[in-house]
């Protein structure tokens, strides 16, 4: 098959598009020929040595989508209701979660590096990880989903406790997490808010994902604007970190929640304690989900009709490019790749 391969570090660059050897389904797995796959920070964090566990050769990608092609020995016994080959899957991204719901065990990974993904033509990964795709979903819009879509939901749902009504607010709205934030956020019937520093990302927010306002963060007295325009935070969503996890702890009404699963602007410099305490707020963390949570997060993609927004579409060949796009931090929502049939 057709593959892209990092064999060393050294940024979007080392990345080639090589042949790999057909997977073949071992007992309990599941071969899929990839229609489409999709690009998170991850993949490019892996190509600069950035994260942990890298283990090279290896193929990048954590989401795809297309037609389920073999499946292994005793495969019907493990796993009830999987899919019938021929059937279009969507693949589920966190591997050996472990049995306690409320965090990852020790044997947790992630698909792509070091197990092979999905910047591919076909993938192998467990049949317990291989779910019907949305039927109302193209594969492209499907590959889209998984990863970001169930770090979102777990922060909203499972850590986040999120209600209908509730005010929420979503800093640095752009690619990956924070777009499926603000649209599963408003799905479940929150008022949602963002931040970011560009006005056309505002104005995508609010035109094609609902959000119900946001502010220019490089404007002096943001945090107040959002304060007066809000009234109050009860569910803060963060992949920031920075200087702007203080903003968040004063936009936090009494008795409310912050999520955090990022910190692109780097650690916390300066933590005013008494904001946490006096106001009994919660301040929680998250990371990926369980299969129960994905599966969950499907049926809402697939009962509310929803679609993900997409930034661009790249042929496999130029997985090079994708990445750098996705580094210039250019447009809104996930980069697709398209898989060569």
């Amino acid at each position: 098959m057709k593959a892209i391969v990092l064999r060393e570090i050294g940024g979007p660059e080392s990345l080639g598009y090589e042949d790999w050897p057909d997977p073949e389904p071992g007992p309990g797995e599941a071969v899929v020929k990839l229609h489409a796959a999709a690009l998170n920070r991850r993949d490019v964090f892996i190509t600069r040595g950035q994260y942990p566990g890298i283990d090279l050769p290896s193929i990048p990608g954590s989401d795809g989508s297309g037609e389920l092609v073999a499946l292994g020995d005793d495969v019907e016994s493990l796993v009830e209701g999987a899919p019938p080959i021929g059937s279009g899957v969507i693949i589920h991204p966190s591997l050996n979660w472990g049995d306690d719901p409320r965090v990852a065990g020790p044997d947790f990974s992630i698909l792509g590096v070091p197990v092979p993904g999905t910047y591919a033509q076909y993938a192998k990964v467990p049949a317990e990880n291989v779910f019907r795709k949305p039927a109302h979903l193209l594969h492209g819009q499907a590959a889209a989903v998984p990863l970001a879509a169930l770090t979102a939901y777990r922060a909203l749902v499972t850590r986040g406790r999120i209600e209908g009504g509730e005010t929420v607010l979503v800093p640095g709205i752009g690619g990956g997490v924070a777009t499926f934030l603000v649209q599963l956020a408003v799905a479940l019937e929150a008022r949602v808010f963002v931040t970011s520093g560009s006005d056309e990302k505002l104005e995508f927010a609010r035109r094609e994902l609902g959000a119900a306002g946001g502010v220019n963060y490089t404007t002096s007295g943001w945090a107040r604007e959002l304060k007066e325009m809000t009234g109050g935070v009860d569910l803060s969503v963060d992949s920031i970190g920075g200087g702007v996890f203080d903003s968040l702890l004063s936009l936090a009404k009494p008795g409310s929640r912050i999520v955090t699963l990022g910190a692109t602007r780097g650690p916390v410099e300066s933590l005013v304690m008494p904001k946490i305490f006096l106001k009994q707020l919660d301040v929680l963390g998250t990371a990926m989900g369980t299969a129960e949570e994905f599966e969950e997060m499907l049926y809402l993609y697939e009962s509310r009709g929803l679609v993900p927004a997409i930034n661009a579409t790249y042929p496999l060949q130029e997985a090079t490019a994708a990445q750098q796009h996705m580094e210039e931090g250019r447009g809104m929502g996930k980069i697709v790749l398209e898989i060569p049939q």
